[in-house]
């Protein structure tokens, strides 16, 4: 009996990972950079989420060591070419509050168990704390910034951000000067550091299982900085009609302290700045042309006039907002979609925009593996000519409830079909 396209791929991956590795980075580069690669790349992209069908998520999340045990389990039954882990919730808001901590800002970009454990914050909820052990992290944001206070972040993001939303925010930062606040100050820093070590040692596992590591900074849209830890996305759906020319101020205010925790990885070799959008398909064209777009299109073109590509999570149905995407450089990044027809956005942003997606996560749970192959056949005929295309399913998670068959569908369907002709 023959051997399926990806338990010979996964034979290669255990003889010769340092040529799987340089194969992989070339196929990845040149769809970034709008070409035809000798396949169409597999991307994979997880919270951890999908780590529940092996492993307890409350010990996944609070334990790294754990953590990479996880990742590796899914990448060693479920190679890609991409593989990205977040097993961490949405913290972007402590990376601006110590963006003038260059050694700690990049590390807390994404809030962890422990660090959770640690600040006792309100904008995420996790398991075996708040929710059941079985169930994932969950970010709820949360309303932490009075309307009269935009003057405030106006005047100085990070000292407001820092001295007024994190007491407000994190329990164990409610009393600034106190001895609780330093200490909690001082373990969130030693947090990091060990955060960071466990990444570097979960890299450097993953580049000798055969996947390369993206050179990945941070950065963020600014009116969904204010949407998700300041005001709530009904606040700031509300600010944009009641405060418009404060909201905009505030915006543009952001835009610097943005920057300056993207950059802040930049000497390390950063080529990607991930960015993930959530107030954009919440908005109408006006709004979102108005609001939204100005703002976000500044970090981006800035962050590649300094040599960073920016690699986007388009969050829900960005079809309303395509055409602005054009306005940016030709080849400024990667953009994820996650609804939409992708061929359509395809055909749109063809030759200008590198374009992943195309399979959604509810079409791999219900599904067969043999509707799974056919589809992933079809698609990859019509997307991969003229290059520039990244098959990738949803945004952000793979459910666990995906049958291993179904993804092993998906695997072999890129690895049979995807190569060029």
């Amino acid at each position: 009996m023959s051997k399926q396209p990806i338990e010979e791929w996964m034979e290669r991956h255990r003889k010769e990972p340092d040529i799987v590795v340089k194969e992989k980075a070339e196929r990845f580069l040149k769809a970034v950079e709008l070409k035809e690669p000798d396949r169409v790349p597999l991307m994979f992209f997880t919270c951890g989420h999908v780590f529940a069908k092996w492993f307890k998520l409350s010990e996944v999340y609070f334990n790294y060591s754990k953590m990479r045990d996880a990742i590796v389990k899914f990448v060693t039954t479920f190679p890609s070419d991409i593989f990205i882990a977040a097993p961490a919730a949405e913290g972007f808001v402590l990376a601006v509050a110590f963006a003038d901590v260059p050694q700690i800002a990049p590390v807390v970009r994404f809030i962890t168990g422990p660090m959770h454990d640690i600040l006792k914050d309100k904008w995420t909820r996790w398991p075996g704390r708040e929710l059941a052990e079985h169930l994932p992290f969950q970010f709820i944001g949360g309303e932490y910034m009075k309307p009269e206070e935009y003057k405030y972040l106006i005047e100085n993001p990070v000292e407001f951000i820092h001295n007024t939303i994190l007491p407000r925010a994190c329990e164990n930062l409610s009393k600034p000067g106190s001895a609780q606040h330093a200490h909690t100050i001082a373990k969130l820093a030693l947090e990091a550091i060990n955060y960071l070590n466990a990444l570097t040692e979960i890299n450097n596992t993953l580049l000798k299982l055969g996947f390369p590591p993206l050179a990945i900074t941070f950065a963020y849209a600014p009116l969904d900085f204010i949407g998700d830890f300041l005001r709530h996305p009904t606040g700031a759906m509300l600010d944009i009609r009641r405060r418009p020319d404060e909201v905009k101020q505030a915006t543009e205010a952001l835009i610097k302290p943005i920057l300056q925790v993207a950059f802040i990885l930049k000497p390390t070799g950063a080529k990607f700045a991930f960015i993930p959008l959530h107030l954009n398909s919440m908005l109408s064209p006006k709004l979102y042309d108005e609001f939204y777009w100005p703002y976000l299109k500044r970090v981006i073109t800035e962050l590649y006039s300094n040599g960073i590509k920016s690699f986007v999570l388009f969050e829900g149905d960005h079809t309303p907002h395509l055409d602005t995407i054009l306005e940016l450089p030709k080849g400024w990044g990667i953009g994820v979609f996650e609804r939409g027809d992708i061929r359509k956005i395809k055909e749109k942003l063809e030759g200008h925009t590198c374009v992943a997606g195309g399979i959604l996560p509810g079409q791999l749970i219900g599904w067969s593996p043999e509707k799974i192959e056919e589809y992933v056949r079809e698609l990859i005929k019509d997307l991969a000519p003229g290059g520039g295309f990244i098959l990738a399913p949803g945004i952000a998670e793979i459910d666990p409830a995906i049958p291993d068959a179904n993804l092993r569908a998906l695997i072999n369907a890129v690895l049979k079909y995807g190569a060029r002709k």
